[in-house]
């Protein structure tokens, strides 16, 4: 009988290197999910006294949107779905048939369209949760009230400019804010029924 032979082993030297590659390779080409803020820009801080008292709003200018810890959400007194906040939202910032419940329309000149428009400048959407509320609910009320105002610039956009308000330049997108400003008010999150 022969001599055994001796099986030749694998070279294993540059495994290392090459799991160091092909770790780099995955980190660089896969796409990271990255978390996503709500953009709003919060009011200046008043400068006098005076200012920083409380400031008194009409009860007729404010829209006032609940979401209880069941993920109920109540516009006023009454139940709402999604679909409802935006509608409701829409009509409440709009008031086109200048309804007494809804906030008082004034005029309002803007210079870059050479026109005067009766809007509700003083109306505020205030949005109230509780404690338990889960994101997801908050985040789709406050996509609706976005939407809602997405949709009311569209329109006026396609009616000044005839396009719609993404396409506008920087200052005819100004002009457009001004008949439809932004105003979303974020109230103090509660625990309602029982200790705070």
């Amino acid at each position: 009988m022969g001599k055994k032979r001796k099986m030749p082993g694998l070279n294993t030297s540059s495994t290392a290197d090459i799991s160091f590659m092909l770790l780099i390779f995955f980190l660089v080409t896969t796409s990271m999910d990255t978390d996503q803020g709500l953009a709003r820009t919060l009011p200046k801080p008043p400068e006098d006294e005076d200012a920083k008292n409380e400031i008194k709003v009409k009860e007729r200018n404010i829209l006032n949107i609940r979401i209880n810890k069941d993920n109920y959400v109540m516009i006023g007194d009454d139940y709402a779905t999604l679909a409802d906040i935006k509608e409701r939202a829409k009509e409440f910032i709009k008031n086109e048939d200048n309804k007494p419940n809804l906030p008082e329309l004034k005029p309002h000149k803007v210079k870059a369209l050479g026109k005067t428009f009766m809007i509700t400048e003083n109306h505020v959407i205030s949005v109230q949760t509780d404690r338990g509320t889960d994101y997801g609910v908050y985040f789709a009320v406050q996509d609706a009230l976005v939407s809602a105002y997405n949709e009311l610039r569209d329109e006026l956009a396609k009616q000044e400019y005839g396009r719609k308000y993404e396409f506008l330049k920087e200052e005819e997108k100004k002009a457009i804010r001004e008949v439809y400003p932004q105003k979303i008010s974020e109230a103090e999150p509660k625990k309602y029924g029982g200790q705070q």
